[in-house]
């Protein structure tokens, strides 16, 4: 399926992040997934920074951006080995970066160095865009509004709710809390358990940008179907 000459579906296919972060996913699964993204036009293929001089091989020209995460999934080592992680990842081809929240400075009241550990990131990156992933099945409502914020002050270009790897993934409240707390030039990326349409459009009603998922390709096809739309 292309949806290339259709612009409906261009349109909603270009909210996706094609991801596929398990440890075991082999060579042949990234292939696959990067021409999965290719042939449906997704916004990004987003993989562990090991795949990216493959994916950056395979998307180039294709309009599909290859991106990687950053201190994943825990979030809990060193800045500086974060910020390291990020210039190579970069160097190797990453177009975005998807950093993990600190969540332990956040719950033990280190506001300041839980900005700094993200603006280290942010400066490391340069031009190229980072969200943070909040992890909010860690966090009460006010530790996500707190932890958007200080995303915000830090210059991230998005907050996201999931590494996919936490209790559970994203849910409507933590969109709406996430957008209650940036200002509007500030995005959101809803990731985690996102496997149906339904969900996913859920999650782009209540103000999500982006939306990460390894069911994209099923999601789309059943956008399709819904709304009678040929690729």
């Amino acid at each position: 399926m292309s949806p290339s000459h259709n612009p409906q579906v261009l349109k909603f296919a270009q909210f996706f992040d094609h991801t596929l972060l398990k440890p075991e996913a082999t060579q042949t699964q990234i292939e696959a997934l990067c021409e999965e993204a290719r042939q449906n036009l997704f916004c990004t293929v987003c993989v562990n920074a090991g795949w990216i001089p493959l994916a950056a091989s395979l998307l180039k020209g294709s309009g599909v951006l290859p991106i990687t995460v950053v201190g994943f999934p825990l979030g809990a080592t060193l800045s500086k080995a974060k910020a390291l992680e990020t210039d190579a990842a970069i160097n190797a081809g990453a177009l975005e970066i998807d950093m993990v929240l600190n969540a332990g400075l956040l719950k033990s009241g280190l506001v300041r160095e839980c900005e700094a550990d993200v603006a280290g990131v942010v400066k490391a990156s340069g031009k190229v865009p980072v969200k943070v992933i909040l992890e909010t099945s860690l966090l009460s409502p006010e530790e996500i509004r707190l932890s958007s914020k200080l995303c915000e002050s830090a210059g991230a270009a998005f907050v996201k709710t999931s590494t996919g790897f936490g209790s559970r993934g994203a849910s409507l409240d933590d969109i709406r809390i996430m957008k209650d707390s940036i200002s509007p030039s500030m995005k959101i990326k809803a990731s985690g358990g996102i496997r149906t349409l339904e969900l996913a459009e859920a999650m782009i009603a209540a103000g999500a940008h982006r939306v990460g998922s390894s069911s994209s390709v099923q999601i789309l096809k059943d956008w399709c179907v819904k709304h009678g739309v040929t690729p």
